[in-house]
């Protein structure tokens, strides 16, 4: 298997992990479970698309926001998106993916 899948299937099982275990109310918690359900499809069907991948980071670190308890498994995510050469393009806000180092 591809070593770039394993690596962003960790990440991804880490970061809902980190998602479960915060207990305060995250505003957008159902996007970001929602992009790592689709981060999981996308794992299952081999090397996913890096349309995907950059869409849902974007969604998943939008929805994390600056929270300090996610910010560890935003950025694994973050390091593991970018094997796959996905590209930090600012949005119209500004943010980027690169925000999260």
């Amino acid at each position: 298997m591809d070593p770039r899948v394993l690596t962003l299937r960790a990440a991804v099982d880490r970061l809902r992990r980190d998602l479960r275990a915060y207990p305060a109310t995250l505003a957008d918690r159902e996007v970001a479970d929602r992009e790592l359900a689709t981060l999981d499809c996308a794992l299952a069907a081999g090397v996913p698309d890096t349309a995907v991948l950059g869409h849902a980071l974007l969604l998943i670190a939008a929805a994390a926001g600056s929270v300090s308890a996610l910010a560890a498994g935003v950025h694994q995510l973050r390091q593991a998106v970018e094997l796959f050469g996905v590209p930090h393009h600012p949005t119209e806000t500004g943010w980027s993916a690169a925000h999260y180092n």
